[in-house]
């Protein structure tokens, strides 16, 4: 089995904000929103800018031991876990929900780039230590994004009656028939039965899907040193209780945002504009929004109602029953570990590049952004049609409309172009126009009301040239759109529709090896691979 990477830019692909693709190119104000660029040289700076704000190491390195005590020991983690105690060790984080059965294909992208840029870290600047981490977003609520996922070209949903944070919720019977329904597509597929017992194995009847989740990248990439996350614990939010205090009782955040929102609608899209309490209030079964009113802070769809001594005293007691949300969880984050680079994609990179005034007010580290790898993966049978097309792999991205009418008139014997007709028109026309206003300048007007008649008819003449010439190329369109459809399911890319079971049950493991093979590390590209059996 062999796999074939073709580099593409980025901007190439037309599927990446303009902020985004003017941070990757340094231009315009776009880097003004963070404090590293994101370059080798950026993340000396980082790693020299994050010894000036410490973490509780001890803490953090105790929480994980108790996190993995009933996992099997592999001696990476172990060894990285316990790395994390040392000043010169920092880590490489990617942050994700912990999607039922790893969700969409950048689930592995993430996991894999974060692991790579550790690595290649290592081999530049190696009298320090570098780990890669994943942190699960294990307290998101949206169980229809978390809790569904695509096995072939269908959408399978877990039917739970569980509500609040996902990562709390237990497999129950439901799951456990998705589960079941999964076994029956693996078993026809020719290889990665050890993949699909992970699977079997990490949910178990009862196991929280923080539990399962923990259980399946730990046996995936335990191999590799990755450490896994769960932030949604006492002792970790405990670390956080001063930034959390100060946004009951300041709402800073809000503020702090405020000059950054302005700059940013100037030239870019705003991704979030916050709220005045950026924290939710966690129970078993619920995730709720925290209001402050009339002096009073109330926990939204709920009768529970605080005063500021009551809610700081809760606060404090029980600091695992607040949740920070999307303009808070960064923070957190690079409370609790001692990050120099986050990766993440691009509408992640864009909520980030909201919020470095915000890191400021509460006097936490803000790290490199560096946008996850992406990949398109083609078979090369696949690939074959479509450069047989007359396509290059560059023009996978273009629309399909864009592609019949590309394709037609680049095998057609005919002329179907009428951009001559339109220019001798024009001519025509203007020469009408200049004898008719000498007779009477008020023809003028309905003249040129003519000649645009007429540019509109030849037009839409031009467009039924074309539309005439697919039907003689139907074969071959039909192909463009079945090769479109496959590669871009559900009219998105692949690998924000795809499951890891369509690639490993084909390839097995291989495919992930493929993937750490051709994934960047500081390198801004997107990847497609080109998969060629034996």
């Amino acid at each position: 089995m062999k796999f074939n990477a073709t580099q593409i830019p980025y901007h190439a692909t037309g599927l990446f904000s303009q902020l985004v693709q003017d941070y990757l190119d340094a231009k315009g104000t776009a880097l003004d929103y963070v404090n590293y660029a994101p370059t080798l040289e950026g993340v000396q700076n980082a790693i020299t800018g994050r010894k000036n704000f410490p973490i509780n190491r001890g803490l953090l390195h105790e929480v994980l031991q108790a996190q993995y005590a009933n996992l099997p020991s592999l001696e990476a983690v172990t060894q990285n876990v316990n790395l994390l105690l040392h000043e010169n060790t920092f880590v490489i984080t990617t942050a994700h929900q912990p999607n039922i059965f790893t969700g969409p294909l950048y689930f592995f992208y993430k996991i894999i780039h974060a692991i790579q840029i550790a690595a290649e870290l290592k081999k530049k600047f190696p009298e320090n230590n570098y780990v890669p981490v994943y942190y699960m977003g294990s307290e998101d609520a949206d169980i229809d994004e978390v809790g569904s996922f695509y096995l072939g070209k269908s959408k399978l949903q877990w039917q739970t009656k569980q509500t609040g944070a996902v990562g709390r919720m237990k497999v129950d019977e439901p799951l456990l028939s998705l589960l079941k329904n999964i076994e029956g597509y693996w078993s026809v597929k020719q290889q990665g039965k050890e993949a699909f017992e992970v699977l079997q194995n990490a949910y178990k009847k009862g196991a929280t899907i923080n539990e399962a989740t923990l259980s399946l990248v730990h046996a995936y990439f335990g191999k590799y040193g990755l450490v896994v996350v769960q932030p949604d614990d006492a002792k970790l939010k405990s670390c956080f209780i001063p930034v959390m205090e100060k946004e009951l009782t300041s709402m800073f955040s809000q503020k702090a945002l405020q000059p950054t929102l302005q700059k940013l609608r100037d030239q870019y899209h705003v991704q979030t504009e916050g709220r005045s309490i950026n924290l939710f209030y966690l129970q078993d079964n619920t995730r709720s929004r925290i209001e402050f009113k009339d002096g009073m802070y109330t926990i939204v769809d709920t009768e529970l109602v605080f005063t500021k001594e009551q809610i700081i005293a809760e606060l404090h007691a029980h600091p695992q029953k607040f949740s920070p949300n999307v303009i808070l969880r960064g923070l957190y984050q690079e409370t609790i570990l001692p990050g120099i680079v986050f990766v993440g994609g691009g509408g992640e990179l864009a909520y980030w590049m909201e919020l470095k005034n915000v890191f400021a007010e509460a006097g936490v580290h803000y790290p490199v952004l560096q946008l996850r790898n992406s990949f398109l993966f083609i078979k090369q049978k696949i690939a074959k049609q479509w450069l047989d097309l007359g396509f290059n792999l560059t023009d996978l991205f273009n629309p399909i409309l864009k592609l019949e009418s590309d394709f037609v008139k680049s095998h057609t014997q005919n002329n179907l172009s009428l951009a001559t007709v339109l220019s001798e028109l024009e001519i025509v026309y203007k020469a009408i126009h200049d004898q008719a206003i000498k007779v009477d300048a008020t023809l003028g007007d309905h003249t040129m009301n003519l000649s645009t008649q007429a540019v509109k008819k030849v037009i839409e003449l031009e467009k039924k040239l074309v539309k005439a010439e697919k039907r003689k190329q139907a074969t071959a369109i039909e192909r463009i759109h079945h090769i479109k459809n496959e590669l871009f399911p559900e009219n998105s890319l692949q690998e924000r529709v795809d499951n890891f079971s369509d690639w490993v049950g084909d390839q097995g493991w291989a495919w992930v090896e493929a993937v750490l093979q051709n994934s960047n590390t500081m390198e801004q590209s997107f990847t497609i691979v080109s998969v060629q059996n034996d």
